[in-house]
């Protein structure tokens, strides 16, 4: 039991390998890719958004001066 706890902890508190610490950055890295395409997704909706509603506002202006 005592041996047991003692690789746990070796384990837990060794310096990670380089495999180990590339493997980490690469998950890091591909949340950080998933997040920026989910706020591009957001920013292109809003830009279409903001477009029309300009296009819907410019025609009703248009229509109320004549």
């Amino acid at each position: 039991m005592w041996d047991e706890i003692k690789r746990t902890f070796s384990v837990l508190f060794r310096t990670p390998t380089p495999l180990e610490l590339a493997a980490r950055e690469m998950a890091e890295a591909e949340r950080s890719l998933l997040s920026a395409h989910s706020a591009r997704e957001y920013a292109d909706a809003m830009v279409m958004y903001n477009q029309e509603r300009i296009h819907r506002l410019r025609n009703f202006i248009k229509e109320l001066q004549e």
